[in-house]
């Protein structure tokens, strides 16, 4: 994100919004309308953005600095999706709560690994299966926040704003060096209310399944040979030049995952690439939208009163619990550039490291506030409702999970970090 800041007419925000506010609200209100023609809005609404640019402001480069930046977003989420896909872990008996919390503890680190997005997809068939005889809401939520969101914030690998922070200059350890203490309070936060509350869960279960879960449970791995292309697509985030080389190994990882791959794996995890299709079509969408909201917001940070680590934390939460946390952690980034008045990213680290930590934290800690916070959110409940599984549905899920379990973590970590 290192284009020039233009003055963009403040009706070229409006694609953003309708775009961003048909995200949220179509697949509520017309889902069937909208599962069959979101690829031709999204399509429409970046193309008038994009010929605004190119045509009306001359900015040809700022076009192009987005696709680029869009190009190597897609290529690590794609590239993850795959390869986790190729990995498949069967489990035979019952978790207990003690097992179902360490499990969570161990999807946080791997979500650090994989990306939220691979960790949630390689994880989550395994987590309902180890918990059929009594998997219920909570199961899947709390899945949701801690392995789909919160586990994901000590690499840029791990949630996709922090990779897009990356390509803008942030280094690639200075995101684990900073965010670890923020980790271990959100993780251990939402890990002992999980234990609580699944342990009472366990209670009331019958007899039966109580003796079914202190069973020894039977782990069996599929398509280990896929780590050497994880090790590769993580070998690449850190090949900066010559251009797009990067992202070519990226895709040729998962091309490789994906041949080599015996079809049974494959088969066992429902893979398809129905997923990361719809993510790569509304992306594209987003980043060629949100182009003029990025420039308005460095072009007018400056006169944003008491830009405080908790102005950033909150600002960019708000947002992320309600659009998408990548292009919010962007936008606020933008607006941080216009309070330092430079875009220097060496210059910002070292004179407002608060709030570029306040906006990491917000973006990716509150993006489990919602299930369109965040892509891998969505995903999870589609496969959850796939295998009869019960989840609340959009409101249910704030006013029974969100307000009394993300909400006092939230704040916790406001008052630990950026109360200041």
């Amino acid at each position: 994100m290192n284009h020039t800041v233009l003055q963009p007419n403040w009706l070229a925000l409006l694609p953003f919004v309708l775009l961003l506010t048909t995200v949220a609200l179509a697949p509520l209100c017309f889902a069937d309308w909208w599962g069959r023609h979101y690829p031709k809005v999204s399509f429409a609404l970046a193309a008038v953005v994009v010929l605004y640019y190119c045509l009306g402001l001359r900015a040809t480069d700022t076009a192009l600095n987005t696709a680029k930046e869009y190009f190597s977003f897609i290529a690590l989420i794609g590239s993850l999706f795959v390869v986790s896909g190729g990995i498949h872990i069967r489990v035979k008996g019952e978790a207990t709560p003690l097992v179902n919390t360490l499990f969570l503890l161990v999807g946080a680190v791997l979500a650090n690994l994989l990306g939220t997005t691979g960790a949630s997809m390689l994880l989550i068939r395994p987590w309902l299966l180890m918990n059929k005889y009594r998997v219920t809401a909570h199961h899947v939520v709390f899945f949701i926040f801690i392995v789909s969101n919160v586990g994901g914030c000590l690499t840029p690998i791990g949630d996709p704003p922090l990779f897009l922070g990356y390509l803008s200059g942030v280094p690639f350890w200075w995101v684990a060096q900073n965010c670890w203490p923020l980790w271990l309070a959100g993780v251990g936060v939402l890990l002992a209310m999980f234990f609580v509350v699944d342990r009472r869960n366990f209670r009331r279960a019958p007899a039966g399944v109580r003796q079914k879960e202190t069973a020894q449970e039977h782990w069996h791995f599929d398509g280990m040979a896929n780590l050497l292309f994880l090790a590769v697509i993580l070998g690449a985030v850190f090949v900066n030049h010559p251009p797009f080389v990067r992202e070519l190994l990226m895709v040729g990882a998962a091309a490789g995952s994906y041949f080599t791959t015996k079809k049974t794996v494959h088969e066992a995890n429902h893979f398809n690439f129905h997923p990361v299709k719809e993510v790569a079509i509304l992306f594209l969408g987003i980043f060629g939208t949100m182009m003029p909201a990025l420039d308005w917001l460095a072009a007018n940070a400056g006169h944003l009163g008491g830009a405080t680590p908790a102005f950033f934390y909150f600002g960019s939460g708000a947002l992320s619990s309600v659009l998408d946390n990548a292009p919010t952690y962007l936008s606020f980034l933008s607006a941080l550039f216009g309070v330092a008045g430079s875009h220097d990213m060496t210059l910002l680290l070292t004179q407002h490291p608060a709030a570029i930590l306040a906006i990491s934290a917000g973006s990716v800690f509150f993006g489990a506030n919602t299930y369109i916070g965040n892509g891998p959110n969505f995903m999870v409940k589609a496969i959850a409702d796939q295998q009869k599984v019960h989840t609340p549905g959009f409101l249910g899920y704030i006013l029974r999970f969100t307000l009394p379990f993300m909400l006092p973590m939230l704040l916790l970590v406001w008052w630990l970090f950026f109360r200041g």
